[in-house]
């Protein structure tokens, strides 16, 4: 019988879990990924983490971790062939201020953006231009060198991005008409990679009881 291996639980268009699928696959780290339904949350997944938002990943020694900045970093710390923890320039330190302005002020924006409804007296319009004006910055970095940090993706670079496609569907003639040409093609180069695609590929919901997805394959 093979060992257990780690278990991933995993929506497909949730960019946090995006995130966490794209670390896990660069990685090379063999998870067993059961894909939930968010509106039918599986015990097992609610069991581990009771927060019953993903992803969540139990490892093999029963250990939880359901923050997926946390997991990304679990997996490249086992095996990190493109060198995603070592920004090419500028610092891990760095890199980690990017990310945490991605997911407070550009993901508060991004939010009440795409979801007005959910929040009481919101503008629509000026949280997309709050996102914007931190969608600007990237641009300018962008335009100094083809990655956040370099010449080569970091950790920074798919950790952001789906946050990025997110707000870019939202209204994609809008996105498209921007001057943020560095980035347009810095997203687009990500999500018409091979890696994007494999890490997004549409899978059968987990039932309890039945063997989740070898991931990634």
């Amino acid at each position: 019988m093979s060992p257990p291996l780690p278990v991933l639980y995993s929506f497909r268009r949730c960019p946090y879990a995006m995130r966490a699928r794209l670390a896990i696959a660069a990685s090379g780290q063999p998870c067993e990924l059961r894909e939930v339904v968010l509106r039918n949350k599986p015990a097992e997944m609610l069991q581990a983490s009771p927060k019953g938002t993903v992803p969540v990943l139990v490892d093999t020694y029963g250990s939880i971790v359901d923050q997926s900045l946390d997991i990304m970093q679990w997996a490249l710390r086992r095996n990190d062939p493109a060198q995603w923890l070592c920004p090419e320039r500028e610092t891990a330190d760095a890199m980690f201020a990017l990310i945490a302005e991605n997911d407070g002020a550009f993901k508060r924006h991004l939010d009440r953006y795409k979801y007005p409804d959910r929040y009481e007296g919101i503008d629509a319009m000026a949280e997309r231009e709050g996102g914007a004006t931190w969608l600007r910055g990237l641009d300018a970095r962008l335009r100094a060198h083809p990655w956040l940090f370099g010449s080569r993706p970091c950790l920074a670079d798919m950790a952001i991005a789906p946050f990025v496609r997110q707000f870019a569907h939202t209204d994609a003639a809008w996105f498209a008409e921007q001057d943020w040409p560095a980035l347009q093609a810095w997203l687009a180069r990500i999500l018409d990679s091979d890696a994007f695609a494999h890490v997004m590929q549409k899978w059968t919901p987990w039932a309890s009881g039945t063997e989740g997805i070898a991931f990634p394959g």
